[in-house]
């Protein structure tokens, strides 16, 4: 693939979703630096077209330089000597061209040197950068933790720390340690204020962390002394140039080679804090794993494009009895499943990234002027939505890779086990994505209220009141249908008036919600670009309906005296 973007229509098509007109206009600022910077956009139109030309000059590097690098990175991997990281020279090609294409510091205003693009383009390109190798898009795109910095940190922290990310500079959010995983309220890196010196000191262990010999680092450490929960961490930026921090280790992983995983070791670090004292773990990190969540959401859409892209060119060119094995049913089958579970949830994604979208750039605006009574009322509502769907979009997605590479392999045959083809590479690297960044059972707990309040079934009665074509009528109202059986299964688990039982069945009420809100998108999406859409919304319903009565099956049929039986 020349291109990893304008061979990909759909992407361009999201691109040009009607609710971008509005993120631009909040964006933008009403097109305000359009007198100031020669590069801004003078209005709508010219803003996507902007959007576009960026993500076609992402997609050609991604086409040329990335992708061709990607299995020489994978079999290299970075090294580590004398407490520091070095990139495969693949990494540090595919580093060189993004810097020089200017495509660092994407979403930070113009001021700082940034490109001032909204989160749906520059997740866009994440995914873009993920499609062709994934363990580079970690590298990568955690440049979105200036985000972090940008929305807490002080006017001085900007002016000296977002240029630099925006010059190429990279990031790491270090976060997990021994003993502290998805439990982040254990964390116990220690940070002590240095009077002498008018500066915090960081002292202790960081594990799993990836890009950690990066240039900047974000870090959740304990500022208050003899806590041991969340309200004792605050978050503190950690700059390589003052030193005090060593690579212990490089992790040896499974997948996502390129990436390098570290174990750190904090010994008196010069650190400052970011925003204010014991905010780190109850409003900062969790602003900074939802970004990362997105991001991940991205990174698995990409590689079950890459799955899709090896499959079906395998199965065009391998003959088997006389023909190519696309034109079996048993090879046609997984490969309209991975493009249907692609397109559904890449929809699901850009969903996210558009409600993401609207609430920040509202946030960013209250932090220049008070929003008008309208505004108020658009922030919360986006909030709300966007707060609910990331943990459909990174939780379903992330599944969907793997499911997807599976699959992928399977199209192979006894060569998707051989090491020469990409399918191994791809699957190797996808199976982390339902693991970091909080694991699909996380992603589950974060989104069961929002079962048992009723957000997701609002949402989704307000979808069935937004027309579709007459080709999709049929569809619509067999996802009513399974709307039905999911707000059955809800009432069900409520009135059971039972923890345990609430908590056994709030992975499939949380997938029940995802198949009918991701049937809905799909099913819009055909209306609006049939050519593109309408076969994988008729075979992606065809699944999600499935999917719901097998859930629905379930817990219909379970008693609460079989929950014994799951307990070990």
């Amino acid at each position: 693939m020349d291109n990893f973007y304008t061979e990909i229509p759909e992407l361009r098509y999201h691109l040009n979703n009607p609710m971008m007109e509005r993120i631009c206009e909040l964006k933008e600022r009403g097109y305000q630096d359009k007198d100031q910077y020669d590069y801004a956009p003078q209005d709508y139109a010219d803003a996507i077209d902007s959007y576009d030309k960026v993500l076609e000059i992402t997609g050609e590097i991604t086409g040329q330089i990335i992708a061709p690098n990607a299995e020489g990175v994978d079999a290299e991997g970075p090294h580590c000597a004398n407490g520091r990281v070095e990139y495969a020279s693949g990494t540090k090609q595919n580093l060189d061209a993004m810097v020089k294409a200017g495509l660092n510091g994407m979403t930070m205003p113009r001021r700082f040197g940034g490109l001032n693009f909204p989160i749906t383009p520059y997740t866009m390109c994440a995914e873009i950068v993920a499609a062709a190798d994934a363990g580079f898009g970690n590298i990568w795109s955690l440049q979105d933790c200036i985000e972090t910095l940008y929305e807490f940190g002080n006017e001085d922290q900007h002016s000296r720390f977002i240029p630099r990310i925006c010059a190429g500079e990279t990031m790491s959010m270090d976060l997990t340690e021994p003993d502290a995983g998805s439990d982040l309220q254990s964390v116990m890196l220690k940070a002590t204020y240095d009077e002498a010196n008018q500066c915090w000191r960081l002292n202790g262990v960081k594990r799993f962390i990836t890009n950690g010999d990066a240039d900047l680092h974000l870090v959740l450490a304990r500022s208050e002394e003899g806590t041991r929960d969340g309200r004792g961490l605050s978050m503190f930026i950690y700059d390589k140039r003052d030193g005090g921090v060593n690579v212990r280790r490089i992790e040896n992983k499974l997948g996502i080679h390129g990436s390098p995983t570290c174990e750190l070791v904090y010994k008196n670090a010069r650190a400052e804090l970011c925003g204010d004292r014991k905010l780190g773990l109850i409003k900062y990190v969790m602003a900074l794993m939802n970004g990362a969540r997105l991001g991940i959401a991205a990174q698995s859409v990409g590689l079950s494009q890459a799955a899709y892209n090896e499959a079906l060119a395998y199965a065009k060119d391998r003959k088997q009895f006389g023909k190519a094995i696309i034109e079996f049913p048993a090879v046609y089958d997984m490969l309209s499943t991975i493009k249907a579970k692609l397109d559904a949830g890449r929809a699901l994604l850009y969903q996210t990234a558009r409600y993401v979208d609207i609430y920040k750039a509202l946030d960013d605006i209250a932090r220049e002027r008070k929003l008008t009574p309208e505004e108020r009322q658009e922030q919360k509502k986006y909030a709300k939505l966007a707060d609910s769907f990331t943990p459909l979009a990174k939780g379903m997605n992330s599944e969907y890779a793997n499911q997807n590479a599976y699959d992928c392999i399977q199209v192979h045959g006894g060569s998707g086990f051989m090491l020469e083809y990409a399918c191994q590479r791809i699957y190797r690297d996808a199976r982390i994505t339902s693991i970091y960044e909080g694991t699909t059972q996380l992603q589950t707990v974060a989104a069961i209220r929002y079962v048992t309040n009723g957000a997701y079934l609002a949402t989704l009665r307000g979808y069935e009141q937004i027309p579709c074509s007459d080709e999709m009528k049929p569809l619509l109202e067999r996802v009513k249908a399974m709307t039905d059986k999911f707000e059955a299964c809800t009432n069900l688990v409520k009135e059971a008036a039972d923890q345990e039982l609430h908590d056994l069945m709030a992975r499939r009420l949380y997938e029940m919600a995802a198949d009918c809100v991701m049937s809905h998108l799909i099913i819009q999406d055909a209306t609006r670009a049939p050519e593109l859409f309408t076969q994988s919304a008729k075979v992606y319903v065809n699944y999600a309906e499935t999917e719901i009565e097998k859930h629905s099956t379930f817990i219909r049929n379970f008693e609460k005296e079989d929950i014994a039986c799951y307990r070990k």
